[in-house]
């Protein structure tokens, strides 16, 4: 079967990747440090330990197994990290991918599907938001993601190689056959940690900003279940594969549900109170952020088949019960 190496395929996203690709025909290597990632998640091909920012290490693994393409995960996600630590961010994100588009190049593996990120658009004049909406990041790691687009189109150019930006809004839920889910740790994402909150994992649930121009004073955000978004990710690949250009994707449902909405959607599925506690806002949050999913269902196969926030809970909510309570 063809390979393709999964930076960071031990992740929660890439992790999920795999098994698409392997259920697909392909054979997926992962390239992982395990920083974030976790060995067990790596379970549908090889697994090579590494750091993107080791070029030596990057390129054995390109030699030893020959794939036709890369798909690109490993990055620093946290958007609090980043404003933290936006020196950490870029190390990772731009100068990783520097590394990876020149392992490519060197190695002549011509296609790259690349994990971008909503967090490029900034806070958007309008929504829901196309791919020719202005690129106006307001974080580091958003300036990290779109760094990392413009050296690829770039590269692109310039030496060959076809990619394709998939720029995700919100991943969300598990396999839902159980054999993988999201496990950061420690855990910052919202519908996890609502989870948590109400498996008494943790104290609270903290809200951040109850103050926006929404209806109910919270962040608006579209929920997207992350085994639509490895099944896109497999279909970019075949599109680049069946000779499709280059191009960047938003990867959404659509809908936008604010943090209150969730927490009740957490709490109708789990039977459970998720006991609350309401902070000052994040730098660096937009107040909504949907995407126009347009592009994906006419390139990648279709609209999200696993569309409801309801389905992406419960799927989450199985998934950490096995994983931790």
């Amino acid at each position: 079967m063809d390979s393709v190496l999964v930076t960071g395929g031990a992740g929660y996203v890439g992790s999920h990747a795999c098994k698409a690709l392997a259920v697909a025909g392909w054979t997926p290597v992962v390239y992982d440090n395990l920083d974030t990632g976790h060995r067990d998640l790596a379970r549908y091909g090889p697994f090579e330990p590494g750091d993107i920012g080791d070029r030596e290490r990057l390129e054995a693994a390109i030699r030893r197994h020959r794939p036709l393409a890369v798909m690109h995960f490993a990055a620093r996600s946290l958007i609090g990290s980043a404003v933290a630590d936006p020196l950490a961010t870029y190390r990772t994100n731009v100068a990783g991918t520097l590394t990876v588009l020149e392992a490519m190049r060197r190695l002549g593996v011509g296609m790259l599907v690349y994990s971008s990120s909503c967090a490029v658009y900034g806070h958007p004049a309008t929504v829901p938001i196309t791919e020719d909406a202005p690129l106006q990041p307001v974080n580091p790691y958003g300036w990290s993601k779109l760094a990392g687009e413009r050296m690829i189109a770039d590269a692109g150019a310039a030496y060959g190689p076809t990619w394709t930006a998939l720029r995700y809004f919100n991943a969300a839920g598990a396999d839902p056959e159980g054999e993988i889910g999201e496990d950061h740790r420690p855990e910052s994402h919202l519908i996890p940690r609502a989870l948590m909150a109400a498996a008494s994992l943790i104290d609270c649930l903290e809200v951040y900003g109850g103050d926006y121009a929404t209806p109910d004073g919270t962040c608006v955000r579209d929920y997207v279940h992350v085994s639509d978004l490895a099944r896109w990710h497999v279909a970019a690949l075949e599109r680049l594969r069946n000779g499709g250009g280059s191009v960047a994707v938003n990867l959404g449902s659509g809908r936008g549900w604010s943090v209150r909405e969730v927490v009740g959607a957490v709490e109708a599925v789990t039977g459970r109170t998720v006991p609350l506690v309401t902070l000052p806002r994040r730098p660096g949050d937009p107040p909504v952020l949907v995407a126009d999913p347009a592009r994906a269902a006419a390139l990648l196969g279709g609209p999200a088949r696993l569309p409801g926030l309801d389905r992406m809970i419960d799927t989450a909510w199985r998934w950490l019960q096995r994983r931790r309570v």
